[in-house]
C-alpha cells in the first residue's frame, strides 16, 4: 500500500512464511476474526513515518490472503536463511526507498509509535541501521537467554547485544538494565550488503544476526520504548494476544 502526499522515503516490508518448527502456518492462524499477518499489516497502517508497506512471502497462501485483505503483497524466493534475507530482496527492486523498515510478522499488537520512534531516531543519526530498547521490569527476564539485552553509548549507539545479562553489577547502584526489541530500520546500501557481510566469532557465540554489524564495524542506534514486545511463537501465545485484543476492542488500555 502506498500512501498518498507523502515523500517516498520510508519502506515498510513484513516478512511472512508457512514454515515454523514451533507453530506451522502462524501467519494466516486466526486472531478475532482475521489473519494474524492482517493484525500486523492494520499495525503498520497506523506508523505516520512509513510510506508504504509491503508483506513479502514465499508462499501462495499468504500472498492470496493479504491481497484479499487489501495489502500489496509479492512473492519471494523461497531459499532466503532469514526475514533480513527477504526483506532486502523487496528492497533491492525499489531504488526509491532509502530507509526500510523490517517489521515481524509475528508482532500482531506491534506499536505504531514505536515505529515512528525508530525511523525518527535513524533518521536523526549517522548509523546503518536503527533498532528499539526496553527497561527490563520482570525479574525473570534478567537471565532469560531467549530475552537479548543491549547496552549502549551516551549517543545512543549500541555497544554489544547478549543473552546474557548486561551491565554487570559489581557493587553499588545497579545500572538499567534494557532489552533488545526485534524491529529494525535499514539505510539501503547497506541492507543490500548485509548478508554478503562475513559471520564472525561473536555472532556464531550468541547467535544474533545484530551482531554482524557491529563486528564489521558498522552503527546501530537505539531507540529507548514503552512497547513491550509480545511475538506468536506457540499456539498458546496465540490464545494470550487473543485476549489482549479482546480487551483493547472491549475499549480497554494497553501501555504502549
Amino acid at each position: 500500500m502506498v500512501r498518498s502526499n507523502v515523500p517516498n522515503e520510508v519502506l515498510g516490508v513484513i516478512p511472512a512464511r508457512l514454515a515454523s518448527t514451533r507453530f506451522p502456518s502462524k501467519a494466516l492462524a486466526i486472531l478475532v476474526g482475521k489473519p494474524m499477518i492482517q493484525h500486523v499489516w492494520e499495525r503498520v497502517l497506523g506508523a505516520e513515518t512509513v510510506d508504504r508497506i509491503i508483506i513479502a512471502t514465499d508462499a501462495q497462501s499468504i500472498f492470496d490472503a493479504a491481497c484479499k485483505f487489501g495489502a500489496e503483497a509479492v512473492m519471494t524466493r523461497e531459499d532466503h536463511l532469514s526475514g533480513t534475507d527477504r526483506v532486502a530482496e523487496v528492497a533491492f527492486g525499489l531504488p526509491q526507498y532509502p530507509l526500510i523498515v523490517n517489521i515481524q510478522g509475528d508482532e500482531p499488537l506491534i506499536d505504531p509509535a514505536a515505529i515512528d520512534a525508530a525511523v525518527l531516531g535513524l533518521r536523526a543519526s549517522t548509523a546503518s541501521m536503527g533498532t528499539l530498547k526496553k527497561k527490563i521490569e520482570i525479574a525473570g527476564e534478567f537471565d532469560n537467554p531467549n530475552v537479548v539485552k543491549v547496552v549502549t553509548d551516551s549517543n545512543g549507539s549500541a555497544l554489544y547485544f547478549s543473552r546474557s545479562r548486561m551491565p554487570f553489577n559489581r557493587g553499588g547502584d545497579p545500572a538499567d538494565t534494557f532489552k533488545h526489541i526485534g524491529l529494525y530500520v535499514y539505510r539501503r546500501e547497506f541492507l543490500l550488503g548485509y548478508s554478503t557481510m562475513p559471520v564472525g566469532p561473536l555472532e556464531t557465540a550468541e547467535r544474533l544476526e545484530q551482531l554482524r554489524a557491529l563486528e564489521n564495524g558498522h552503527k546501530i542506534h537505539v531507540v529507548e520504548t514503552n512497547y513491550e514486545s509480545l511475538g506468536v511463537d506457540t499456539p498458546e501465545d496465540l490464545e494470550l494476544v487473543s485476549n489482549q485484543i479482546t480487551v483493547l476492542l472491549a475499549g480497554g488500555t494497553k501501555k504502549a
